[in-house]
């Protein structure tokens, strides 16, 4: 396992890989009993991981609760991440969902308690609500900054254009800087590369990419059978629901045949060079069920692809970047003043 900051607008060293919890936990009907959950957070720790990524609502609480009591003893080594928006009742309340200066601040303090800790270091906010003015939301963070609740502050799900706006409001204000986002992203949910991903390059962000698998499509095991996700959670999992999927799996599965390797760890190993090539730091969410699942996610550390092979899946899972970037393109001789070859740009430095 190697490591990285988060981004560039931090100092917060983190696994490259973050360890998703939200099957930690069975709440949800489905999920890992409390000694699986245990089994796979002592691989990832052993084999180096830091990084652990959580939420309130997921298994409606007992994923933090699990989480609290596993990193009990060396809480400080650790990089916790938790979220909130959605809440961890069953059967959530107008005052208890949702951005509200309210809700974060009681959130968090119902996170630390299950958590059993006084602080958190990267807290994101899960989804953007549609009601929350960014200035109540950011006012917020900030003051949880100041008191040393929370170390970090970053948004989760939310669109390019109010991450920036967000980040732009914090540094005009000086309030504790937005960080990171978390996003999809995967071999067959690459629509992240048109605005989202750009951004974070930009702006220095730490992006934690989640679902990696494509909810499981990527280890080609719906072509033998629906059990998974896709009968279980039966939500964010992806389909063969057009040409272009079907053939990202099937270039998927030749170069597992070619390289020995899963086809999981294939996926794994195109995101991991695909961040290996990016000016921020990309960190992709690995979410097992089981230990088996796990230790196929770690297997994908030692898989090389070769640069034929990434391009070969770069190129079957690329997407329409759409207006105005492909009118940009095509016009961009023309805007450098003739040949663009002839331009280059400083590397980007370390704010």
């Amino acid at each position: 396992m190697r490591y990285t900051t988060f981004g560039r607008r931090t100092g917060l060293r983190v696994s490259e890989y973050a360890l998703g919890t939200g099957n930690f936990g069975t709440g949800w009907g489905a999920g890992a009993e409390p000694d699986e959950a245990r089994r796979m957070f002592d691989k990832f720790a052993e084999a180096g991981g830091t990084f652990l990524d959580t939420a309130d609502g997921y298994q409606f609480g007992e994923s933090e609760e699990l989480v609290g009591k596993f990193i009990a003893a060396e809480r400080d080594h650790f990089v916790l991440a938790t979220k909130f928006t959605i809440g961890a009742n069953p059967r959530p309340g107008i005052s208890t969902t949702g951005n509200s200066r309210k809700n974060l601040v009681a959130s968090l303090e119902a996170s630390l308690k299950r958590l059993g800790t006084d602080y958190i270091d990267l807290y994101w906010v899960h989804f953007p609500d549609d009601l929350t003015p960014m200035e109540e939301i950011l006012r917020g963070l900030d003051d949880l900054v100041s008191s040393g609740k929370i170390h970090h502050a970053a948004l989760s799900n939310f669109p390019a254009w109010r991450v920036s706006r967000a980040a732009t409001l914090a540094e005009l204000k000086n309030w504790a800087p937005v960080t990171g986002i978390q996003i999809e992203y995967s071999l067959v949910e690459r629509t992240a590369d048109r605005e989202l991903l750009p951004m974070a390059e930009s702006l220095g962000l730490g992006a934690a990419l989640w679902s990696p698998l494509g909810g499981g499509l990527l280890t080609g095991k719906y072509r033998r059978g629906p059990e998974g996700r896709l009968t279980d959670f039966k939500t964010l999992v992806h389909t063969e629901s057009s040409g272009q999927k079907t053939a990202v799996v099937d270039t998927v599965l030749a170069i597992a045949e070619e390289t020995g390797a899963s086809p999981a760890q294939v996926s794994v190993a195109w995101l991991r060079e695909r961040a290996a090539q990016a000016s921020t730091s990309f960190i992709p969410i690995i979410g097992p069920r089981n230990l088996a699942q796990l230790d196929d996610y770690l297997g994908a550390l030692d898989v090389q692809l070769t640069a034929k092979q990434f391009a070969r899946l770069s190129d079957v899972s690329a997407i329409p970047l759409g207006v105005p970037h492909e009118a940009t393109a095509a016009s961009r001789n023309g805007l450098q003043g003739g040949d663009a070859s002839l331009i280059t740009q400083p590397a980007v430095p370390v704010a």
